[in-house]
């Protein structure tokens, strides 16, 4: 997906600077061409030298954009991005862009692309909460060409904990993979993504239950990517470990345990969804009796007595208006069209995914993911293997393209 594409990277003056070279190291290492431009502040924090080690290609700053060259180099790089990276964005720069400004390279090169460009502020938290810089922040959003990775909240350099810590590799480079597949559209813009995500336990006692190993990565990625497509996402989640859930910065994440709980938070967040994709691991039974403390082991039953659990996707196909979308997921071994297609008639729904879950770097755990994808329509498309965030722009598509 990434060989060969083109990001550029800007990098401004602040201590942030150093977090870039995860990004600008992990770019290149996938195969992606990755040039660099460093402001002369920049420079006070790092160095050309580990930019060009780590990008396997010179890289640029302001002495550059005055040697002698074949063509104006800020026009060169212009042309040249598919995406444009801004890390950190300084309130200064910031400013500039704002207002049309042009007195370096980097700002230079921003006015000579046309490519998207995705800004990562990074500043003190009273800097960035001056009326002036808010004003620029939301000035530039109003150009549908710039994305925004939002600051977070820490402990910053100044040791003042607030606003204004810069976003971090990990969730900068799902959101540069995304814009370089969609290539800045926000086709999803108006839409509700409702997700459901990871697997359920049902206790049988406070520390046994019965689960499976979903960890809700598949999911996640469906949100990042409805997100990033500029859709408003809520996630509901079984029991996830916490750095997977950190990229989530604006998705509504709301989570649970147990299916009943899934279940009762999928019906209050259903009525305001447009497209509801369930790809959480819900578990089919649970003990039939709980025990509020432990059990002895001498106390184990030899058979373990089974209750069903909710029909989370048939109960909310009961619910579905003629708008609304209801696509699901369905993990299986061996053959798995047939059994997805017997599913999705079964459950009433709009769309589903067959995983097969036997097959290698594929399904519950795994980074990367296929799938066939089905609809009612009679479309069956092939997913090869990818990444997961990948593949959940290739299911947004899907039903994008799907008939009413």
């Amino acid at each position: 997906m990434f060989e060969g594409r083109r990001v550029l990277v800007g990098i401004g003056g602040g201590i942030a600077a150093y977090k870039v070279c995860a990004v600008v190291s992990a770019l290149a290492k996938a195969g992606t061409e990755v040039r660099v431009i460093l402001t002369h502040s920049a420079q006070q924090f790092i160095t050309p030298l580990t930019l060009s080690t780590l990008s396997r290609h010179s890289a640029y700053t302001d002495d550059s954009f005055w040697q002698a060259q074949s063509r104006p180099l800020h026009i060169a790089l212009g042309e040249w991005a598919e995406i444009f990276l801004i890390a950190p964005l300084t309130a200064n720069t910031l400013a500039k862009l704002a207002h049309g400004m042009a007195d370096n390279l980097l700002t230079n090169t921003v006015l000579a692309s046309t490519c998207p460009v995705l800004l990562a502020p990074a500043m003190n938290t009273d800097m960035w909460q001056q009326q002036t810089v808010q004003n620029n922040w939301r000035s530039l959003h109003s150009d549908p060409r710039y994305h925004a990775a939002h600051p977070g909240e820490g402990v910053l350099a100044c040791d003042r904990v607030g606003a204004g810590r810069m976003a971090e590799p990990e969730e900068l480079l799902p959101q540069v993979r995304s814009l370089l597949y969609t290539h800045g559209k926000r086709d999803l813009a108006g839409k509700h993504i409702l997700i459901s995500a990871g697997g359920t336990r049902e206790y049988l006692d406070p520390v046994r239950f019965i689960g499976n190993p979903s960890t809700g990565k598949m999911g996640i990625a469906l949100a990042q990517a409805a997100l990033y497509r500029g859709a408003t996402v809520t996630l509901v989640h079984g029991p996830i470990s916490r750095p997977l859930l950190a990229p989530l910065r604006g998705v509504r994440v709301v989570p649970v345990t147990d299916a009943a709980e899934m279940h009762k938070a999928m019906q209050a967040y259903f009525c305001e969804a447009d497209w509801i994709v369930m790809s959480a691991a819900v578990a089919d039974v649970k003990p039939a009796t709980y025990s509020a403390e432990k059990l002895p082991k001498h106390q184990l039953p030899d058979r373990l007595p089974l209750s069903p659990v909710p029909d989370i996707v048939a109960d909310l196909a009961k619910l579905k208006q003629p708008h609304q979308k209801l696509i699901g997921f369905a993990a299986q071994t061996g053959e798995i069209i047939r059994p997805a297609l017997e599913k999705m008639q079964r459950k009433q729904l709009d769309a589903i995914a067959a995983n097969p879950i036997d097959q290698p770097k594929s399904g519950f755990g795994s980074d990367t993911n296929q799938a066939v994808l089905l609809d009612r329509g009679g479309r069956v498309v092939k997913i090869p293997i990818g990444s997961k965030l990948q593949m959940a722009h290739q299911l947004f598509d899907f039903v994008g393209e799907m008939k009413n």
